[in-house]
């Protein structure tokens, strides 16, 4: 015995799929060709690796390459990712200083 066809079964079932389907791929950055550091990036996070006393412009500088990183800080205080997501930022800023800006020694 056959079952019954339910007519629009298949597409009720597809449309949460291809929902899901479109976030994941529009929350995913398009991919990135050039340098993620500038110069001034690359000469202040050379400066702060080096122990000498920090400027707010350095400051300014590595929240800036680590908000290209993806981190986000956000002001509620409630991140459930954190500190995971700073440090996975961390890393990824570390990664591009050493192999955006080799010219560049700490000191």
């Amino acid at each position: 015995m056959r079952k019954p066809h339910l007519p629009g079964t298949c597409s009720i079932l597809a449309a949460p799929v291809l929902l899901l389907a479109g976030c994941v791929y529009s929350g995913m950055p398009p991919p990135y060709t050039g340098p993620h550091l500038s110069p001034t990036e690359c000469r202040d996070l050379a400066s702060l690796k080096s122990n000498a006393p920090p400027t707010m412009a350095q400051h300014q500088s590595e929240l800036n390459a680590l908000r290209k990183a993806g981190y986000d800080p956000s002001p509620w205080y409630d991140d459930p990712y954190y500190p995971d997501d700073l440090q996975a930022a961390q890393r990824l800023v570390d990664y591009w200083f050493q192999t955006e800006c080799p010219h560049i020694q700490p000191g």
